[in-house]
């Protein structure tokens, strides 16, 4: 039987990563699409010890021309489009790039998809950062966007620009709305991984402290592994749809915190309100945690809650990892980095 050749853009980054290793266990080809200056720091894939089964190829999402040669090399079965500028915070201050290419890239594929491969199935990576301010107590495939951010913004259009090739022109276009979902090849910038980071290596004293931005934004956070694993099921089905991924559980990123500090036994009480308040060690009396006003977004998101029933009825998916077992996965693998 043939192999099946899919192309994963963003493929250097957590998901894609997850996502290549997923999709070799299931014999495909998989080519990974994303610039060139994203390969320079390979190590997810070295993590993964897929580097030598991925097939590499140059790719810009803000240069049509590159996606017209990739398309035109390959005859791919399924595009799963994760690239994106997904760091929030930095949206706010590069709206124009963040829009060229997590929005209108997508456009790009889609037109090209259109041209080229009409019978190539496409999934987009949405994000639960475009119900922003909702009010509504957790979020399904029905309830309103209300995005709060460049980076949400630019999600909807390409959300929305996925919707109306599958209904316009008849491509198997799916969206994952996906909450949010972490590991150990999360980066750096993203709040869970800092607060391991950061907080591993207090427990070490190689740093004092860790500073956070608002501690009372409450976020479902699932196991990225678990997610990608869905990502596939998406286009595996007869009718493309849109989906929600998530494990409709909220937490704060204060319980997270408190979660960290119990697994690596260390017992913290919090003095102070608003952006005086602080975390100190009990048995130093140290602070360990502390706002800083920086790390605030310019528009804040308070709660986002997925609710996942879809997903679950039809595609037979639900999240296999609690919030516990995550942060016990991830702290565990930063202190063999240490």
């Amino acid at each position: 039987m043939k192999k099946k050749i899919a192309l994963i853009t963003g493929a250097s980054g957590q998901d894609g990563s997850y996502l290549s290793e997923f999709l070799l266990k299931k014999n495909y080809k998989v080519v990974a699409g994303d610039r060139r200056s994203s390969r320079n720091d390979n190590w997810r894939h070295n993590f993964l010890n897929i580097s030598n089964k991925v097939i590499y190829e140059d790719f810009d999402l803000t240069d049509i021309d590159s996606i017209y040669r990739l398309l035109k090399k390959y005859k791919f079965n399924e595009i799963y489009n994760l690239a994106a500028q997904s760091f929030v915070k930095t949206s706010f201050t590069t709206p124009i790039s963040t829009s060229e290419v997590t929005g209108l890239g997508t456009l790009r594929i889609l037109e090209m998809i259109r041209c080229l491969l009409p019978n190539c199935k496409f999934y987009q990576a949405s994000s639960s950062e475009m119900y922003g301010n909702t009010t509504t107590q957790s979020q399904n495939e029905n309830t309103s966007f209300n995005p709060r951010s460049p980076y949400a913004i630019s999600k909807v259009f390409a959300h929305y620009a996925t919707k109306n090739y599958r209904e316009s022109h008849n491509i198997y276009a799916c969206s994952g709305i996906l909450f949010n979902h972490e590991s150990p090849l999360r980066g750096e910038e993203f709040v869970t991984r800092k607060i391991v980071k950061n907080l591993c290596e207090i427990k070490i004293k190689k740093r004092k402290y860790l500073e956070l931005g608002n501690l009372y934004s409450k976020r479902d956070w699932g196991y990225a592994k678990d997610y990608v694993e869905v990502m596939w099921k998406m286009l595996q089905r007869k009718k493309a749809d849109d989906y929600v991924i998530a494990t409709n559980k909220a937490y704060s990123i204060k319980y997270f915190v408190n979660q960290c500090c119990k697994y690596l036994k260390i017992k913290l009480k919090w003095n102070g309100k608003g952006i005086y308040e602080k975390g100190l060690d009990t048995k130093t009396n140290k602070i360990i945690v502390k706002i800083n006003p920086k790390y605030f977004r310019p528009a804040e998101v308070g709660y986002l809650k997925g609710n996942y029933l879809k997903a679950k009825k039809e595609l037979n998916w639900h999240p296999k990892t609690n919030i516990t077992k995550l942060i016990k996965i991830m702290i565990d693998e930063e202190l063999k980095r240490l």
